[in-house]
């Protein structure tokens, strides 16, 4: 399976780990051969839990045209109607995606279209299950705009996770299609998707489990953006 090239710092971070734990067990008398093991199981450990995580496995978009996909794997824990003024100025329907500190944490486009970076905002690092985690934490902002409707995601980050990255340039819009990777959080994490009201139609619920790129959580509505 794929792995991110950004699991490597991780990875050597617990090999540094590793050998710290080798040398405070030298240090305290523990013959070497006997200290090696506690440092290279915990090395070995952490390895093997940074490259499940950065993990990134291929996922083929469905072809439907009205199909709207889920940007991110994990638990759809709210769906709600929102006012968003700031860049899609309407009525929205918002789907927030709970991932876990085991789900593949790469982001994809929920639509085809035009992506673009709208910026990182800084903030705060309440959990993401908390409500007001969608509007004060640390998050980046990425545009979508399709040919059918127009897609709002925000990237969001909680206590333990601390970095948000956009994997397109962030000075251009990019033309991309559904399903496509656009980033990626670390270690456990919220995204949340703004669609216009009025242009798409639920197929998905709270509690749902989805996959990024794949499961489809709304469709276009017939009377919607064209």
């Amino acid at each position: 399976m794929r792995v991110r090239p950004e699991v490597i710092p991780f990875v050597l971070l617990a090999i540094v780990v590793g050998a710290l734990i080798v040398g405070a067990c030298v240090a305290f008398r523990l013959p070497l051969p006997k200290a090696i093991w506690p440092g290279a199981i915990v090395a070995a450990v952490f390895t093997g839990y940074f490259l499940y995580f950065f993990r990134d496995p291929e996922r083929v978009a469905p072809v439907d045209a009205d199909a709207i996909v889920a940007g991110a794997d994990g638990t759809i824990m709210q769906i709600s109607t929102v006012r968003e003024d700031k860049h899609l100025k309407t009525e929205c329907t918002r789907i927030s995606i709970f991932l876990s500190l085991f789900d593949v944490h790469v982001n994809r486009a929920p639509i085809g279209g035009k992506s673009s970076f709208l910026g990182y905002v800084p903030g705060k690092h309440f959990f993401t299950f908390q409500e007001k985690s969608s509007d004060v934490n640390q998050h980046n902002e990425i545009l979508i705009e399709g040919d059918q409707t127009r897609c709002l995601v925000y990237q969001i980050v909680g206590p333990v996770a601390r970095r948000v990255v956009y994997f397109l340039d962030e000075n251009a819009a990019v033309s991309l299609n559904k399903g496509d990777r656009v980033g990626m959080m670390k270690f456990g994490s919220r995204l949340d998707m703004y669609f216009p009201k009025a242009d798409i139609s639920l197929t998905t619920k709270v509690g749902d489990t989805v996959r990024a790129g794949e499961t489809i959580v709304a469709r276009i509505s017939k009377g919607g953006a064209k």
